[in-house]
């Protein structure tokens, strides 16, 4: 076999209930993370139906493509679960029943005093170039399969609870022995208060179209993401690429970074929060503001209010409503937020009483119904990081 460094792959997923879409496979994204972490370059994912041709085929393209090739689903016994012919007709090889592998699917049935169908007999095939990856939670196991070239394909079982641990135990192991990835590294930039095209605009089109290190915008539900990435070449460190491309948008990104990589706003409050214990209110919302932060212990009181209700039509200086909720549940912080819907946007009223320092402010958040009523929240909960952060607050004062 030639020896080869794996640094390229393509994801396979294989099943017809994937190609309509009656089921989503999640297997992907969690492939491409590991991979990713792995110093792998995830060229592509795709998903294929239970069509001999069409799998061979993707199995064939991937190859002249990519270093490895990994796939999920066709390994159960049912005429069409394919992955195995796929992979057969691919390389040019037969498959026949291995020994030990029926040995133990036998076993498997008779322990709980059943008789294997014939059926079962396929989960037993190999082909020459192939090794057997054990499944202890199932009766489908997995192909390691080494090519001439040094490529290699990979094929594990569909459902998660199988492919997740035969990917940990078995393949990654084996992918370390076997020269894996390049020195990549990448940092994510979390962002609040700026929308995904008003960033690209703020970084300028020359920045976003750099190849290395490569920056590029995500917009989520729940911010705006910024992906930093570097692959090492045979100057700097692929990390200190990052670092310094980061270093230099700083002062553009200031105003506007509350997190990083996996941070919520959860974590990002909490962090300024130092110790202290917040009560909110929310008016208009529809509770969308206590579902952002969670079940975060800080947290200790959380009061939803419909705008229609006596109490929300009577009382709407918020910023008695954010004193009087820290009142009441005895903490050092009080948040309230109004939104309302006004001209096909939502017009946001938030107050906040830090320690007996109360501010009010207004947002008008994008669209209305649910999408308006989220937006609301993150401006609210976007107000209160920034006025944790600033010690006092600022602004128009109650």
């Amino acid at each position: 076999m030639t020896e080869r460094r794996l640094t390229t792959a393509i994801l396979l997923a294989v099943g017809t209930e994937l190609t309509v879409g009656e089921t989503r496979d999640t297997n992907g994204g969690d492939l491409a993370r590991e991979l990713t972490a792995l110093g792998v370059e995830v060229l592509r994912l795709a998903a294929l139906p239970d069509d001999l041709a069409a799998v061979t085929a993707g199995i064939s393209d991937a190859l002249a493509a990519a270093d490895i090739v990994v796939m999920t689903g066709g390994l159960g016994p049912t005429p069409d679960d394919l992955t195995r012919e796929a992979i057969a007709a691919a390389c040019g090889e037969a498959p026949t029943v291995d020994a030990g592998l029926e040995a133990w699917l036998r076993d498997l049935y008779t322990r709980r005093g059943l008789e294997m169908p014939p059926s079962n007999r396929k989960q037993a095939w190999l082909i020459p170039s192939a090794r057997a990856l054990p499944n202890p939670v199932g009766t489908a196991p997995g192909w390691w399969v080494d090519r001439p070239d040094g490529r290699v394909v990979v094929a594990l079982p569909g459902p998660p609870r199988e492919m997740t641990p035969m990917w940990r135990n078995e393949v990654r192991p084996r992918l370390g022995t076997r020269g894996v990835g390049v020195d990549r590294a990448a940092a994510t930039l979390r962002l609040a208060g700026i929308g995904e095209s008003a960033l690209a605009d703020l970084l300028g089109e020359a920045r976003l179209r750099t190849a290395n290190p490569q920056v590029a915008t995500y917009a989520r539900h729940d911010a705006v993401d910024l992906r930093v990435s570097a692959t090492a070449a045979d100057g700097p460190a692929a990390a200190a690429l990052v670092d310094r491309a980061i270093a230099e948008m700083g002062p553009l990104l200031a105003p506007y970074l509350f997190a990083r990589g996996d941070e919520t706003w959860s974590d990002a409050i909490g962090a300024r929060l130092a110790g202290r214990s917040l009560a909110l209110v929310e008016i208009g919302t529809g509770g969308q503001l206590g579902g952002l932060l969670g079940a975060a212990p800080w947290l200790l009181f959380a009061e939803t209010l419909a705008p229609t209700t006596p109490l929300a039509r009577r009382h709407r200086d918020m910023a008695a409503y954010a004193r009087r909720v820290r009142e009441i549940a005895g903490v050092e912080i009080g948040l309230a937020v109004r939104a309302r819907e006004r001209a096909g946007d939502m017009a946001v009223t938030i107050a906040t009483d830090i320690e007996g320092l109360v501010a009010r402010t207004t947002r008008t958040a994008f669209l209305t119904g649910d999408q308006g009523r989220r937006r609301a929240a993150l401006a609210a909960a976007a107000e209160l990081w920034r006025r944790l952060g600033d010690g006092a607050p600022k602004g128009r004062a109650s």
